[in-house]
């Protein structure tokens, strides 16, 4: 007989090991009132493990991509928003086991995995597709344990013991095996019916994905990485590639860029192969703009019915790259005068002006007036500066000099139909995997090597991306740093840029307030994260990650 549940390894959002090794002589067909003999049944099982990483990836898992790499940072002001520091220590690269971000990571994509492998087990005697589907969630949730943390432990089936964590090369062989088995067993065609789901397509992205960091992950220490390591699987990342380029089932063009990020997007984007849907009724945990609108915007957009943090601020370094004539995605950020917003439009004739004084503007004004109230028009300003005693919290200052610093993304834009019983919540279904992203792979993937296939050469593949942005055209052969800034201004705030700059060698690059912590850009260990404390605190037989 068959156990009642998986159990749910790593995570410590469940029972403890001692009171989930119970139960173990249930069947786990009896946890189901009704088995699901029909499909529609199974996907609602599906469901759920698809999500799992919906509340991570909303919001921890998005912050600590974006906040670790060099596109943002999120500061304080005066004594709001520091938080125990958990924010700060990414963009200083100074996070420990206990930072509160690390746990919704590894617990959410634990319970991702756990779920897939119940499900596995409920669907053994059903259709093989129905278990590939699982197979594929499963594999994406240890690319992103694998991705972060580096070793992990591998679970497919019934345990009575956390076993020791697998390591990090054996992970990634175990998720290329299971792609490569279940590829063709999944969904070939795309429609409103796969949105969101494992198709063939997802699985031949992530694999491209894996492949792309096939040196990074395979290293015997992740510390001793470089970039100029030879990476054996740069072949497979093209024939990936190509696979989903030849089936014709996607396109860059179906949507202007700035609209496939808006809170009615979905599966009519036929740039998304894998998204996660988010709603701001049904489907919540997706905040990012809550972050990023200034602290005293609220209404700049909507009468928004609930408060914005305003805590995030683009790096100007990262701001510069933005720089193409005629690019859609100069969009992304909006800085400088600014003025009211509708129907996804900055309406010029309507400045927007908030009422405060000279020292609201600036708290350190003390002349005689400091206290006179008058309408000032909001202006944000690229520079970024500490208040004088402000290094240990990223205080830039409670004023509106200091609420004003840093431009702002609108790439995933406000959803402005939000009521008070949403909490913020939007609307915006989040992208894992896009087409733009399997035409740059492939050109990275030459430029590092592989064999070019089809006609297709780095600057015709980066073109392609150019030409649907409207900006100008490559003359030349790219370099690997041109298509490094093609990612920036392409996959800004979609959490992949810490992948990127790691794969690049340039995760310990000095940029923003980073010489607060010199150590952190030698301590090549933090290319990967620490477990968390919490989780050690339950698997004591685990060792932490090696500099941690």
């Amino acid at each position: 007989m068959k156990p009642k549940f998986i159990l749910r390894l790593f995570s410590i959002s469940v029972l403890a090991l001692s009171t989930a090794c119970t139960d173990l002589d249930v069947d786990i067909k009896s946890q189901n009132t009704e088995f699901p003999d029909s499909e529609r049944a199974a996907e609602a099982i599906l469901a759920d493990v698809y999500a799992a990483y919906r509340g991570a990836l909303g919001r921890d898992h998005w912050m600590a991509q974006t906040l670790s790499a060099d596109e943002a940072v999120s500061v304080s002001m005066g004594t709001d928003w520091y938080d125990g520091g958990r924010y700060r220590e990414f963009h200083l690269h100074n996070w420990t086991a206990d930072n509160g971000l690390l746990p919704g990571m590894w617990n959410s994509a634990s319970t991702g995995i756990t779920l897939a492998n119940n499900a596995i087990e409920i669907f053994e005697d059903l259709q093989p597709s129905l278990i590939a589907r699982a197979r594929a969630i499963r594999a994406y949730y240890y690319f992103v344990l694998m991705d972060n943390f580096g070793a992990v432990p591998l679970i497919t089936g019934p345990v009575e013991k956390v076993p020791d964590r697998a390591n990090r090369e054996e992970v990634c062989r175990f998720i290329e095996a299971e792609l490569l088995e279940i590829k063709d067993l999944l969904p070939a065609t795309v429609s409103v019916a796969t949105y969101g789901k494992a198709t063939k397509y997802m699985a031949e992205a992530l694999l491209a994905k894996l492949y792309l960091n096939w040196s990074v992950y395979t290293s015997q220490d992740v510390a001793t990485y470089t970039s100029s390591i030879t990476n054996e699987k740069l072949n497979q990342v093209v024939a990936m590639c190509d696979s989903i380029i030849l089936s014709g089932q996607f396109n860059l063009t179906s949507h202007r860029f700035m609209e496939k990020f808006r809170p009615d997007n979905g599966y009519q984007i036929k740039d998304f192969i894998f998204a996660m849907p988010y709603d701001r009724e049904k489907q919540q945990g997706m905040t990012y703009s809550r972050f990023w609108i200034h602290r005293s915007a609220q209404n700049q957009f909507a009468p928004l019915p609930q408060s914005v943090g305003g805590t995030f601020r683009v790096l100007p370094e990262f701001l510069e790259k933005f720089n193409l004539p005629g690019d859609e995605r100069n969009a992304s950020y909006i800085g400088g005068k600014q003025y009211y917003w509708s129907n996804y439009t900055e309406d010029k004739s309507r400045p927007f002006l908030i009422r405060t004084s000279k020292k609201g503007i600036d708290q350190d004004y003390n002349g005689a007036d400091a206290d006179v109230q008058f309408d000032w028009q909001l202006e944000t300003s690229k520079e970024i500066v500490l208040r004088p005693d402000g290094a240990a919290t990223l205080n830039v200052g409670n004023d509106q000099n200091g609420r004003s610093m840093g431009y702002r993304s609108v790439k995933f834009y406000m959803d402005v139909a939000v009521t008070a019983s949403n909490a913020r919540n939007q609307s915006n279904d989040v992208p894992i995997f896009r087409y733009v992203d399997i035409l740059l792979m492939k050109a990275e993937a030459i430029l590092r090597g592989a064999l070019p296939t089809n006609g297709e050469t780095p600057q015709s593949l980066i073109n392609q991306v150019r030409a649907y942005v409207g900006a100008p055209l490559l003359t030349e052969t790219p370099t690997l740093e041109d298509l490094l800034d093609e990612r920036a201004r392409e996959f800004a705030d979609e959490s992949w840029r810490r992948n990127d700059l790691i794969r690049y060698g340039k995760f310990e690059d000095n940029w923003g307030f980073r010489s607060l912590y010199p150590a952190g850009m030698s301590e090549r260990f933090r290319r990967i994260f620490p477990v968390p404390t919490t989780v050690l605190n339950v698997n004591t037989h685990w060792t932490q990650n090696s500099g941690y």
